[in-house]
C-alpha cells in the first residue's frame, strides 16, 4: 500500500531524514520505534504531506504522491492522527468529528458518526462538550475518531499513548488492533516500543534519521539490541 524510497527531509539546513526507505502492506500494522528526535514524526509528516520532501519518493497504491498537497493525500485515503492530538479545543466533540470529513462532500453525518460513537461510546456521551475539556484519553479517542471520519485506507498514528495512564494505553492500542482486524492499514509511531510491537505485524527502528533495524514484531522483541535500547531489558 505504501512505499517510501530513499526519503530525505529536514528543517532549513538541518536534514532530519537521511535516505529512509520503508514499506507498509495492505492490512498490516507497522510500527516505527526510536528515541525522541530520531525522525519518526518527520517521516509521518512527510508521508501525510505537511512536511516538505527534499529527495526520494512516497508511493501510495502505485502512485507517487511526494509532491501532492496534503489535503489531496487525505482524499486519496491517508489520514494522520498527529502527535499531541491537535484538536480544535473550543468547539464541540461532534464538530471536531465532522471536520474530519471535510474533504468528503455530501456526507450524511448521522450515518457517518454512528460507527465512531460505537467505537468510542464516551464520545457520544460528551458529543456536545468542548473538546478542550476532555481528559487526555478522551482527547486521543476523539483525535482517532476525527481521522476515521475521513474514511482512510492508511491511518498514520503519532504517539497515541503519550501522556496516558497504562490502562488507557492498553485500551487505545487495543482499539488500534481492532481497526486493523477490521481491514484498516496502520503506520504507528510509538515510544512505548514494547506495547507497539505487541500489536504490530512488523517494525522499523529509527535512529538519527536512518533505519537501523527492521523485521517482524516478534523478531524485534527478541532482538537483544532492541531490548537493551528500547525495552529496558
Amino acid at each position: 500500500m505504501l512505499a517510501v524510497e530513499d526519503l530525505k527531509s529536514g528543517y532549513g539546513r538541518i536534514e532530519a531524514l537521511h535516505g529512509v526507505s520503508i514499506e507498509v502492506k495492505e492490512g498490516e500494522i507497522v510500527c516505527l520505534i526510536g528515541a525522541n528526535g530520531a525522525g519518526k514524526t518527520t517521516l509521518l509528516r512527510a508521508i501525510s504531506g505537511v512536511q516538505p520532501v527534499a529527495a526520494g519518493r512516497v508511493v501510495f497504491k502505485d502512485r507517487a504522491i511526494e509532491r501532492l498537497a496534503a489535503h489531496k493525500r487525505v482524499a486519496l485515503g491517508i489520514a494522520q492522527v498527529p502527535e499531541g492530538r491537535q484538536l480544535f479545543t473550543p468547539i464541540s466533540v461532534e464538530d471536531n468529528l465532522k471536520l474530519g470529513a471535510w474533504t468528503r462532500r455530501g456526507v450524511d453525518f448521522a450515518a457517518e458518526l454512528k460507527p465512531i460513537y460505537a467505537l468510542f461510546p464516551m464520545l457520544f456521551q460528551l458529543r456536545h462538550v468542548a473538546a478542550g475539556t476532555l481528559s487526555g484519553g478522551q482527547q486521543q479517542m476523539l483525535a482517532i475518531g476525527r481521522a476515521l471520519m475521513a474514511k482512510p485506507q492508511l491511518l498514520l498514528l503519532d504517539e497515541p499513548s503519550m501522556g496516558l495512564a497504562p490502562m488507557l494505553v492498553e485500551q487505545i492500542l487495543g482499539t488500534v488492533r481492532g481497526l486493523k482486524d477490521g481491514g484498516l492499514t496502520v503506520l504507528l509511531v510509538e515510544q512505548n516500543a514494547g506495547a507497539a510491537l505487541a500489536i504490530a505485524d512488523r517494525g522499523y527502528v529509527v535512529e538519527t534519521g536512518r533505519i537501523v533495524a527492521s523485521g517482524g514484531a516478534a523478531e524485534l522483541l527478541a532482538d537483544s539490541r532492541v531490548q537493551a535500547a528500547y525495552l529496558g531489558v
